[in-house]
């Protein structure tokens, strides 16, 4: 048998290995020289790019929030506050299970079903990277348990804030307004309005009244410092600081206690009041009730409370000073009086004799007088004292209306005042030209005859009424009404004192104002219809009571208060200023459904004259239960 027998080729192979392994080498090698390479761009090339990215990393750059300004009445009674608490907060985006978490905390912490909805509500309208407030206000013990388990949350940390106090509550809320936490639509507004960047770190915003006003000057600066930080994001050490610039304090043109007599005078009534100082447009008191707790709104008011407010039919969170739109009855009377007298369409000595109604040529319908048998002889001095209607039916008649709105356009009707807090009507004085467009109907005469008595389509604010008085009581010039009086800087303590702005003056016969106000003492003296409020006065005050109605009466019914339901009576007006030789307080007061003007709204009128003038509160005018009529008409 032959056998074949191989020979290795051991050359071969030995080139071959040779050869793998020099290609393999050289791979390694080209692996390595990418690898140097990288490594070179990286740390030499791109050095101080990854050095600034890792200081990053390091280092974070923390907004420090501004204190919010103080705010106080205008002999330095405080209205609005700080105070430091801490809150429990979460930060959703570093919490795996958020329920879990919560429900983890509750164990330690006493966390109710209204603080789960109301994070959840914060949640909704704010940024998932934001930390947000599961329990405010935390007790000592509740932050020691706390701080012991904390490793235990992630994303869950205690954190020191300031927070806003009311410490009047209820009283002058409409004034002041409130804060509440920013949400989405205000980062939006403050970006649009570029200042978003001044509200990194900032919780808070103003949401009504002075607070919203004033925002700006109460919020300050924003400051910022670099921390530097562990692994988990934890504060190691403060490596710079910039600090914050506080808000600057405001103090108001209010007086607290003047506006705390104001309000108690109104006891269970609802209704507005706004007093002026007619040198120079101070707002001295600005009141409406009922009026709400601004605290419960700070952190976002529970739903139980939101309901009761929003639900009741006092509406407490309507701002009846400044947005409540009523007929303003008799009070435009010695406006009207003005009026004829400029136009030259009455004299002093003009007498009319009242039968105790009106009625326009070729008609038959009778406009009644609030007194039945009429008034007699009536002039216009007697027509302001004793409120005759009839007299001004047919003056109105006769200065048309264009006239009339002509007139007391003048002197602001149917304007806005210019009042600086955000969210004022401008009210409404009809013209021809008005009803054209608004109702698509020719005006009739017998619309002017209501306009004449400050029925019909008229309507006020108290803030206008008020601001008309103070011009009135002023002969016709008017300062523009503001509740700011000084803004004081809150680390240099220097103050900008405002001046009063005169908005227009009135080019009318001195001698027309001195009658017309003249009528009106004699308003609160023996016959006049506010004779019960000037009662016992050691000084002389210029008033008009009016009564505006809320339900209409057909021709030939007759209006019978007691049988007509609380909430369709009639409201009361009552507009004054004092001293009368010397204005130093103008104001007007609305009672809502309270029936006549010289009953229940002049004696509101008196309590705050006689705190303002005299420095006492006032003895009882009369006593009168909610219920009871009121024993004069206008």
């Amino acid at each position: 048998m032959n056998r074949h027998i191989a020979f290795k080729d051991t050359q071969r192979e030995i080139h071959n290995f040779r050869l793998r392994l020099a290609l393999s080498i050289g791979f390694v090698l080209l692996l390595l020289s990418i690898l140097l390479a990288r490594f070179v761009y990286l740390q030499v090339v791109q050095q101080n790019h990854y050095q600034t990215l890792a200081e990053k990393n390091r280092i974070s750059i923390m907004p420090i929030a501004p204190s919010r300004g103080l705010i106080f009445d205008r002999n330095g009674v405080i209205l609005a506050q700080n105070y430091s608490a801490y809150t429990l907060e979460i930060t959703s985006s570093k919490v795996a299970d958020l329920k879990t978490t919560i429900d983890e905390l509750a164990k330690l912490i006493d966390i109710q079903p209204r603080d789960r909805k109301r994070f959840k509500r914060l949640l909704a309208n704010n940024r998932k990277f934001e930390s947000l407030p599961i329990r405010s206000r935390l007790t000592d013990g509740e932050v020691a348990r706390f701080s012991v388990q904390r490793y235990r949350f992630p994303g869950v940390e205690l954190k020191a804030r300031l927070f806003r106090e009311y410490p009047y509550h209820e009283q002058i809320s409409h004034l002041l307004g409130y804060v509440g936490r920013i949400n989405e639509r205000d980062i939006a507004q403050l970006e649009k309005d570029e200042i978003d960047a001044n509200y990194r770190g900032s919780d808070y915003i103003g949401r009504t009244g002075i607070e919203q006003s004033y925002e700006r000057e109460l919020h300050g600066k924003t400051g910022f410092q670099q921390v530097e930080v562990d692994a988990d994001g934890r504060e190691v050490r403060v490596l710079s600081r910039t600090p914050p610039v506080s808000g600057s304090n405001l103090i108001l043109t209010i007086d607290a206690k003047l506006q705390e007599v104001a309000e108690q005078a109104f006891g269970n009534y609802r209704g507005a009041l706004v007093a002026i100082d007619p040198s120079n447009g101070e707002v001295l008191a600005f009141v409406s009730k009922p009026g709400y707790d601004p605290n419960l709104f700070i952190e976002g008011i529970d739903q139980q409370s939101w309901d009761e407010l929003n639900n009741s039919p006092d509406l407490p969170l309507n701002n009846r000073a400044l947005r409540g739109q009523y007929p303003p009855g008799s009070t435009i009377k010695p406006f009207m009086a003005l009026a004829g007298l400029h136009y030259n369409m009455r004299t002093p000595g003009y007498t009319i004799s009242d039968p105790g109604y009106f009625t326009l040529p070729g008609s038959s319908r009778r406009y009644r007088d609030w007194k039945k048998a009429g008034h007699g002889n009536v002039d216009l001095f007697k027509s302001i004292v004793v409120s005759c209607d009839t007299y001004y039916y047919g003056l109105a008649t006769e200065l048309g209306i264009d006239s009339i709105h002509s007139f007391f356009s003048e002197f602001g009707f149917g304007k806005k005042t210019g009042i600086d807090m955000k969210g004022e009507v401008s009210g409404l004085m009809p013209s021809q030209e008005w009803k054209q467009k608004r109702h698509k109907k020719k005006w009739y005469v017998g619309d002017t005859v209501s306009v004449g008595v400050g029925q019909g389509y008229s309507l006020v604010t108290p803030l206008q009424l008020a601001y008309a008085t103070a011009t009135l009581a002023n002969d016709g010039v008017a300062y523009r009404p503001h509740l700011l009086k000084e803004v004081q800087s809150s680390h240099t303590s220097e103050k900008q004192i405002l001046g009063a702005n005169i908005d227009f003056s009135l080019n009318l016969n001195s001698e027309h104002f001195a009658l017309v106000k003249s009528a009106m003492v004699a308003v609160t003296q023996t016959g006049g219809t506010a004779a019960m409020a000037g009662a016992g006065a050691s000084y002389a005050f210029a008033g008009k009571t009016g009564t505006a109605q809320v339900i209409g009466i057909k021709q030939g019914e007759e209006y019978i208060e007691s049988k007509v339901q609380k909430r369709y009576r009639d409201h009361a007006w009552f507009m004054a200023f004092a001293p009368f030789d010397q204005p130093k307080i103008a104001l007007a007061v609305l009672v809502e459904n309270g029936g006549h003007g010289g009953s229940i709204a002049a004696p509101i009128a008196r309590k705050v004259f006689d705190y303002f003038l005299l420095g006492k509160m006032a003895q009882p005018l009369l006593k009168m239960d909610e219920g009871e009529e009121g024993i004069e008409n206008d």
